[in-house]
Order: C-alpha cells, then structure tokens, then sequence
C-alpha cells in the first residue's frame, strides 16, 4: 500500500532497543514508512550519549531524522522515548508532523519524584540488576509474568545486556528531564495545533492516566487513550490495544489532500 502520510519514527525507552514495537509495526508498515531505532548503547546500538540530558537525545533524534533524508515525521516515543519527542516538537517544530506519546511521564508529585530519582541513584551506584525485580512488577501485570514468562525473561535478559553507562544516563534524564516538558515558559511547549495522541495504561503506576490527561491539556486537540488491564508495558502485552487507536490517529493524514 502506498504511503498516505508523513515517515513514522519509533523511539523506545529505556533498558529496550526497537523490537518493543513489533506488535504494532504490521498495522503501521501498512500506510506509512516506518523508522525504528535504538537510543545510543542500547541494542545494536554503540555508546552513550556524551551529555545525560533530555536536549543530547532529542538531537540525537533530529540526526537520526538527518540520516534517513526524512524532513518531517510523526514521531511516536514510549516513555523516555515519549520525553524526546516532546523535546524535539519544542527545539525543532519544523521537522515534528505530530507527536505519539504512550506510557511516558509527566509532571510528578514529590513522593513519586523522589522515588524516581532514587531509582535513578542505585541505577548510577550499583547498576540496573538491583532493582529489574521492582521494574519487572511495574511494566508487566501478574498474569503475563506468570503466563508468558518467555517474553518477561528475555526483556529482564535485553535490559540487563545494556551498556551500563548508557542505562545510568537515560535513567538520570528520565528522572530529571520532564520539569523541561511541564507548561514551559519559554519556549512553549510543543506548538498548540500539532496533532498530538497519547496513550497510557490504566494501571500504569509511573506514567499515569492523571498524567496522559494532564499532557494532553497543554496541547488543545490532543487526543487521549487509556488503555484498560495493563501496566507500563502494554505495548508488548496487548499490542493490539495500541495499534488501533495509533492507526486510528494517523488515518487523518490520509483524509489531508497531498498529506
């Protein structure tokens, strides 16, 4: 099927690479060219960012857009992935046709604040191994841990054989980037008539549904999804429940003469 919109660019979060997308890339390969990549050190990918900030990844992202001569995308992130491309949409409008976010982190309260950043803490001292356990119980509900304990232990294997540097850095951004992406002055935010859909899950405890609604009032337009039964992995879990909604979101390009 031909293209009938802008190029899509998955950008996934943190401990993953590119393959967290498979369940959702058939229904997206269908009508529009799709570039996924993996974040520096993670995956197939070499090093870590020099800079551990939010701005280093968003660039990083531009070049990526650079490298595969695409001049605007729909760019589609997955928690810190989902920071990157607000961050790109604020630094780089131009090259932003609209914004996917799921399961990604908004403005926290001080506990939840203070709990992330001391994630981050143990991360940088002793690595990621002290706490995938924790980690685990927050991407993924009870009975696909029990039921589908292949695909859990080869995302515990895939977070755990990333570069350590690399994990302490994004998680570090992750922790301390989203005050950049909260009401602010100046720059806006990302512009005010970008289309912009984000998804969460319902019982996802780190990236809200308080907070999806929240994101989505900055931008007037946007549209929401809570995704019922799944936590902040959804999108391994019940692909299908993402796929829809994102399919649904971007047929508006093909109603665009010329999109």
């Amino acid at each position: 099927m031909a293209s009938t919109g802008p190029p899509l660019v998955l950008i996934h979060g943190i401990g993953l690479d590119r393959s967290i997308w498979d369940g959702v890339l058939p229904a997206l390969e269908a009508g529009h060219q799709v570039i996924a990549y993996d974040l520096p050190g993670h995956g197939e990918a070499p090093g870590a960012l020099v800079e551990p900030t939010l701005k280093a990844f968003a660039d990083h992202a531009v070049g990526v857009l650079d490298e595969n001569d695409i001049d605007r995308a729909v760019l589609v992130g997955f928690s810190l992935g989902g920071m990157i491309n607000r961050r790109v949409a604020m630094d780089h409008p131009d090259r932003v046709a609209g914004l996917v976010v799921i399961a990604s982190p908004h403005e926290r309260g001080p506990e939840a604040q203070r709990l992330v950043e001391e994630r981050a803490a143990l991360t940088a001292d002793v690595g990621m191994a002290a706490t995938i356990d924790t980690t685990l119980d927050r991407w993924f509900t009870p009975v696909f841990r029990t039921n589908r304990f292949d695909t859990v232990a080869e995302i515990w294997r895939r977070v755990l054989a990333t570069d350590a540097e690399a994990l302490t850095r994004a998680r570090h951004v992750l922790a301390v980037g989203v005050d950049e992406l909260v009401r602010p002055e100046p720059p806006p935010g990302p512009p005010q008539d970008m289309p912009m859909l984000v998804m969460t899950g319902a019982d996802d405890s780190g990236s809200t549904p308080d907070m999806a609604r929240a994101m989505a009032a900055e931008v007037p337009g946007s549209e929401v999804v809570i995704v019922p039964g799944v936590r902040h992995l959804g999108l391994i879990e019940r692909p299908d429940l993402f796929a829809e909604p994102l399919v649904h979101f971007l047929s508006r390009w093909a109603r665009i003469p010329g999109g």
